[in-house]
Formats: structure tokens, C-alpha cells, sequence
């Protein structure tokens, strides 16, 4: 479990961020509640720092936003002054800094709560456990504001949605509440409000007892094995198999499990 109080991380972030590690997890907070946590290039970048000045000894992230709302999206402030040429590099940036949540090198769980919205839930997609407060909320205003997703939501977001349902939301700017999205697959656990942050802490803390071999191989192989034709996925599938089997922390928890050291799974 996460320790209950924090401590400081030793990276430089904007003011627009704030980290702080529990024990074996990392906390990053989106820190600009006046613009219900707008995500401007200097938050983007942040993200992209603390991601890669992650202590070694960290096992999981929780990400989650300050104030009523998680994010409310892309500055659009920031639209204004920018040619063509400028549009596709700020896109790809954000596709280079969601890589690296996505493809890193621990899981992250977010807590969500109000406004997901925008490149809010894109940056929300690019996590690998999702927990939402009643209070949550999804939308894809692009269409009503003439512009298009950019931060890797046409990739992630038809995946959980449907392509169909994307094209919906961004057509007739229909939102979906928490408990749609939780049928959805936006989220993958509903939480009453105020609960959101302590949930997202006690899974990662249950992610941070894992081996880092097999948080890896669910991070990085299931996806592109579910991507894969099923040939190649099978076989994929048999070599992590045998590598995370082979590795000795998992040697030593198997035994202790047969030993009767170790317990059993149970439904709570």
C-alpha cells in the first residue's frame, strides 16, 4: 500500500504540475484548477520530465487533477498563432509525451473526476487504469470548435469506444456521464466523489507489488499482441511466458505459493 503522506520529488516541473512520491508511487497532480486544468505546452512538457526523471525505485504513478475538474483540455489560447507546419509538430509532441506514459516504464492509474474533456481524456487514455469519480464527465468538443483531435485520441480512444461512437461525440458534441463511461470501457472503476485520489492509490499500490518483468510484459506486450495477427500473437505470447517465468522473483513467489506461503485469490 501507499504510504499516506508524501514527499517531495526531486525533478523541476512547471508550476502548472506538482509531484510528490509515496513510498514505491509517484503522484503527480495536474496543478491549474483556474483553467480547470488546461494543458498548455509547458504542462505537456512537465508530464514529459517527470515521466523521464522517474526515480528507479518507483513501481507505479497516480495521476490526478487539483480542484472541481480532472482536465478540461487543450489551451486553446495557445491555437491562435499557429501555422500548419506548427500545428503538426505540436500534435506530434504530444504524441511523443503520451508515448511515454503509455509505453513507460511503470503503470499509471488516474484518478478522474468533473471534466474529462478534450485532450483530458486523451491524455486519460494513454493510462492504463482509470478510476472515475461520479462526478465525471467525457467529451470531444473538437468538432463545434473547427479543430481535431491531437494528442493521440484517434488512436487510443476508438479502441475503448468504438470508432462509431467517437465519430458521434465528435460530431453532435454528445457527452457521456461517469457511469457510461464506466460501461464504455473510459473507465474502469466508479468511485463516489471525493474517493477518486484513495482509490487510485490503493491499486497502485497493489500494481507496485507486482515484478517489474510482468508490469512490463502487460504495459508493453499485451497491447501489441491484441494488435497482432493471432499467429504472431500466440507466439509473442509463448516467449513473454517463458521470460517472465524464468525470471527469479517469479521463481521465488511461485514457490511461495506452493509452500502455502502465499495467498490464495479470493472475491471481495
Amino acid at each position: 500500500m501507499a504510504d499516506a503522506t508524501g514527499s517531495r520529488l526531486a525533478v523541476d516541473l512547471p508550476p502548472s504540475l506538482a509531484a510528490e512520491r509515496r513510498g514505491a508511487i509517484a503522484v503527480v497532480r495536474l496543478a491549474r484548477p483556474g483553467k480547470r486544468n488546461a494543458l498548455d505546452d509547458p504542462t505537456v512538457l512537465g508530464l514529459e520530465a517527470f515521466f523521464d526523471g522517474l526515480p528507479d525505485d518507483i513501481r507505479a504513478v497516480v495521476l490526478h487533477g487539483e480542484g472541481e475538474h480532472f482536465s478540461a483540455g487543450l489551451d486553446l489560447s495557445e491555437l491562435s498563432s499557429r501555422d500548419i507546419p506548427e500545428g503538426i509538430s505540436h500534435s506530434r509532441m504530444w504524441h511523443r509525451v503520451f508515448d511515454k506514459i503509455q509505453f513507460g516504464r511503470v503503470p499509471v492509474v488516474t484518478a478522474m473526476h468533473g471534466a474529462v474533456v478534450g485532450g483530458g481524456l486523451e491524455l486519460a487514455a494513454a493510462t492504463h487504469v482509470r478510476v472515475a469519480e461520479r462526478s465525471a464527465y467525457y467529451a470531444l468538443p473538437e468538432g463545434s470548435r473547427g479543430i481535431y483531435v491531437g494528442g493521440g485520441g484517434s488512436v487510443r480512444l476508438p479502441r475503448l469506444l468504438g470508432v462509431t461512437r467517437m465519430m458521434d461525440m465528435m460530431l453532435t458534441g454528445r457527452t457521456y456521464g461517469a457511469e457510461e463511461g464506466l460501461a464504455l470501457g473510459l473507465s474502469h472503476y466508479l468511485i463516489d466523489p471525493g474517493q477518486g485520489l484513495a482509490k487510485a492509490l490503493e491499486l497502485a499500490g497493489r500494481i507496485a507489488e507486482n515484478t517489474a518483468l510482468t508490469n512490463f510484459a502487460v504495459m508493453h506486450v499485451l497491447p501489441r499482441i491484441a494488435e497482432s495477427d493471432p499467429a504472431s500473437g500466440y507466439m509473442m505470447e509463448s516467449l513473454m511466458a517463458a521470460i517472465a517465468q524464468g525470471d527469479q522473483e517469479a521463481k521465488a513467489r511461485l514457490q511461495a505459493f506452493l509452500e502455502k506461503r502465499a495467498p490464495k485469490v479470493a472475491h471481495s
